[in-house]
């Protein structure tokens, strides 16, 4: 097992204890055959004692022809650890909803052991297969190798990020579009953006098949592609009573529970008033079988989520409140251009898109990227009671300005 000096890593090995696995035994096993893993324990626990972290970044670092993908790490005690003097991230883009078979699994792991550490996350916050720790000599044969496995570089930098999204239609019945679809066509569209970084700073695409967002897109995604519908929940009234003999209380633990108090119990029969459901799925959760999403399914379009690193974090707000997603998607990239457009020629170096609304207004930034401002754009309601609006009339209007 890896030491640490002559009294091992008695720090590292406190992160072992408890029921769930570690990362630390993981890098032990990687250390029993990398000498890269022996460093970084030895790095870590020196770390640890000395509160200080020796990782920094020395420069840009890629692979030729594109920009991202490659995220340049050096530690500042070369000498003492030379095995990481470089120990560089590759991100590799994923296949949509994370579903490989056991051969691609078998070809990435030996990839990496013959060029890096050995040491993967399965899977970084964007999504990507993360592979981590090589030398600058072992980017080029590593990326060959990869491209020719079939497998690609993901995003970093000022980029668009890897776009992502939950399992979908695969495998998930509430799913109200193909998440697996869009994605890998909106990855392969957009090559360009997520290859060689133009943008004043990270554009996430993230999709969700449903409103319950499996993905977090919501809180994680500049671009958050929720799937939702527009006519009524479909109610099976018989698996509703058979919840109800099943002891499940829908009054209180259903009813009561919906955010706008759309639903009625009266004992037989179940009622929601459709028109004010805000399609939180919360009584489908609870009721699976009684309840199922409606038939004219599409998705909402929301936009600025980020989380706090030059400003606090945000969540995404509604920005197109419902759109059919079918191939080839082409009203959905022609937004995401203009939305890039705008932010390309106004966005400030490292502020995302939502930070860029806030700066020049929602209204601003509707007018410049040609769209109608609607209700479902409203973070909150206005707080000021004391602030009227006067109603406008067109010049040549029957009411005078007496009647306004």
């Amino acid at each position: 097992m890896a030491k640490s000096g002559g009294n091992g890593t008695p720090m590292l090995d406190e992160l072992e204890k408890g029921p769930w696995p570690s990362f630390v035994t993981q890098i032990k096993e990687a250390a029993e055959i990398k000498e890269q893993a022996q460093d970084l324990l030895k790095l870590l626990e020196r770390s640890y004692h000395e509160k200080i972290g020796h990782w920094k970044h020395g420069g840009i670092v890629g692979v030729l022809g594109y920009g991202g993908g490659v995220i340049g790490r050096y530690n500042d005690l070369q000498s003492e650890y030379p095995s990481i003097a470089h120990f560089h991230t590759l991100r590799v883009n994923m296949p949509s909803g994370w579903f490989y078979t056991s051969e691609a699994l078998r070809t990435i792991c030996d990839i990496w052991e013959r060029h890096g550490s050995g040491l993967t996350n399965m899977h970084g916050s964007t999504g990507d297969i993360i592979l981590l720790g090589t030398s600058t000599d072992e980017l080029e044969p590593t990326f060959k190798e990869l491209t020719d496995n079939d497998f690609d570089l993901g995003g970093s930098g000022s980029d668009l990020r890897t776009p992502s999204c939950c399992v979908g239609p695969a495998r998930c019945e509430w799913a109200c579009y193909d998440t697996l679809h869009i994605t890998n066509d909106l990855t392969h569209h957009f090559q360009d953006e997520l290859h060689r970084p133009a943008f004043p700073y990270k554009f996430k695409i993230k999709c969700a098949g449903c409103p319950n967002d499996c993905v977090a897109s919501i809180a994680r995604a500049d671009m958050s592609i929720i799937g939702t519908w527009r006519d009524d929940i479909q109610i099976d009234q018989k698996e509703v009573t058979a919840a109800a003999k099943a002891g499940l209380d829908i009054q209180k633990d259903v009813c009561a529970r919906c955010p706008t108090q759309c639903m009625d119990w009266d004992g037989k029969q179940l009622s929601i008033d459709n028109a004010n459901c805000v399609k939180c799925m919360h009584c489908i959760n609870a009721m699976p079988r009684a309840l199922q999403p409606g038939k004219d399914r599409g998705a909402t379009i929301l936009l600025g989520a980020k989380a706090p690193i030059v400003e606090g974090a945000l969540l995404s707000s509604v920005l197109v409140p419902f759109i059919k997603l079918e191939p080839p998607y082409d009203e959905l990239k022609d937004l995401i251009e203009r939305i890039w457009e705008f932010w390309g020629e106004h966005g400030k170096n490292r502020e995302r898109v939502g930070e860029l609304i806030q700066r020049v207004g929602l209204g601003n930034f509707l007018e410049a990227i040609e769209i109608e401002p609607v209700p479902q754009m409203i973070a909150h309601p206005r707080e000021n009671p004391y602030v009227f609006y006067d109603e406008y009339f067109e010049e040549g209007d029957d009411e005078s300005e007496d009647d306004q």
